[in-house]
């Protein structure tokens, strides 16, 4: 068997499940709660905003700064650049999570309205294409684009160039493209993951616990992978509770237990109804 960390791998392997290509089972560590909802979110979110600010040194305070994409990844980044200061638009496909952004505080648009105002730009969605011809055609002059959720494929540089008399590297990770009406758009790290071109990727204190995750998938499969069909698997509950339950005593923070009858109370039809 095998395990898979990442949104894109666990989509790519749950697509070849579906086809009856997948040939071992896998353990999607992505789905566990312990990875997405702290290293997608907390880990990304601090390590994005540190990579546009290692790249650029702009201030991010005031500025207009567009996230692609409301997924966990998304979130992290939206949540730090409002904490910085930022005027966040969110854009989105899936109706739901656009309407968790509007509820969580953020301005949500069309991406071709939201290129008319963003003073930075970063892709979080894991798809192709996601900032394009008709965005960069309404830019601002001297828009910043990043991309932190997928490959370089997410911004559309094949159609930036194509729109450009000419590029230049400004200073490391940090490229101009000049548009033939003159206005300027700056790409970061060539469209690669900016956490990772111009930063360090996140921290080992919220590593820790996808890493612990995968450790401890990887244990399950020798026990039990004889018996798993080649299929994807979420990580067994208990030892994602156990994940965070260590992580709380490594911070030195206690939590409360239910009573037996509190248990009962729960689990019981009978009572409370």
């Amino acid at each position: 068997g095998s395990t898979e960390e990442t949104t894109t791998g666990v989509i790519r392997l749950k697509s070849l499940a579906a086809q009856g290509k997948l040939l071992f089972p896998v353990i999607a560590v992505n789905d566990a709660d312990t990875k997405h909802l702290f290293d997608n979110r907390y880990g990304t979110g601090q390590s994005t905003i540190d990579g546009i600010l290692r790249a650029t040194n702009r201030l991010l305070a005031g500025s207009v700064f567009v996230v692609c994409g409301y997924g966990w990844c998304g979130r992290g980044v939206a949540m730090r650049a409002r904490g910085m200061g930022a005027r966040v638009i969110v854009t989105e496909v899936d109706p739901i999570r656009a309407l968790e952004a509007v509820m969580d505080g953020f301005m949500v648009m069309p991406l071709v309205e939201a290129a008319r105002l963003g003073d930075f730009f970063v892709t979080v969605t894991g798809d192709i294409s996601v900032i394009r011809e008709e965005h960069f055609a309404v830019m601002k002059d001297g828009a910043i684009v990043a991309n932190s959720g997928h490959f370089n494929v997410e911004v559309d540089l094949e159609a930036l160039e194509g729109m450009s008399t000419s590029k230049r590297r400004l200073r490391p990770f940090v490229d101009e493209y000049v548009l033939k009406d003159g206005r300027r758009i700056v790409v970061l790290g060539e469209g690669r993951l900016v956490n990772l071109v111009a930063a360090e990727g996140h921290p080992s204190a919220v590593m820790d616990m996808s890493f612990a995750d995968q450790a401890l998938a990887v244990e399950y499969l020798v026990r039990e992978g004889g018996k798993l069909k080649p299929q994807v698997y979420r990580l067994p509950q208990e030892l994602d509770i156990e994940v965070a339950r260590i992580k709380l005593k490594s911070m030195g923070i206690e939590i409360d237990s239910l009573t037996p009858e509190q248990r009962e109370y729960l689990s019981s039809w009978e009572m409370g109804t």
